[in-house]
């Protein structure tokens, strides 16, 4: 059984509203460790994916691989920022079934910010040319209409920030 520190990290929030930059502050957490679902998908997949369903295949099967990883590191009492988009329901479960069955504590960490902040990012971090992947603002509004605000009917215990 993992020590009660263990923690797993979910993050959720539309494109660009800061999740990568809270799960690096939250990864220098001691005895933490943080996993980037976009610093993997592009290294494994970066060439296979130029649309919304080439994202959906390519995320389901890391997913399938570092759901069991990061139950192993939970169960070690390592606690672990999941820098994976917390945005549905069903991720968020897949999410919390991770910790649930590694007995470990979990935090969702809502980025509650608004569209315009969002896109003004989004551009910004477009020219910069530092994310593995761009997103026009077009995208930006497909992605968000996936985009489901958590609630306390999922059973997990939230952060907000604003």
């Amino acid at each position: 059984m993992p020590p009660a520190s263990a923690t797993l990290h979910m993050i959720c929030g539309k494109v660009a509203s800061g999740k990568s930059t809270l799960c690096a502050e939250l990864g220098r957490s001691p005895n933490t460790v943080t996993i980037a679902e976009d610093d993997w998908l592009a290294a494994l997949f970066g060439d296979e994916m130029s649309s919304l369903s080439d994202y959906v295949r390519c995320a389901a099967k890391l997913r399938a691989i570092m759901g069991p990883h990061v139950t192993a590191l939970l169960t070690a009492g390592l606690s672990v920022v999941l820098d994976f988009q917390a945005n549905t329901v069903e991720s968020r479960a897949w999410m919390r079934g991770i910790a649930e069955s590694a007995n470990a504590a979990h935090m969702l960490h809502f980025l509650d910010v608004p569209d315009a902040t969002c896109k003004a990012r989004l551009k910004a971090r477009n020219a910069s040319g530092e994310h593995p992947f761009s997103a026009t603002d077009e995208q930006f509004e497909q992605l968000s209409k996936h985009f489901v605000v958590p609630s306390d009917a999922e059973g997990l215990t939230i952060q907000r920030h604003g």
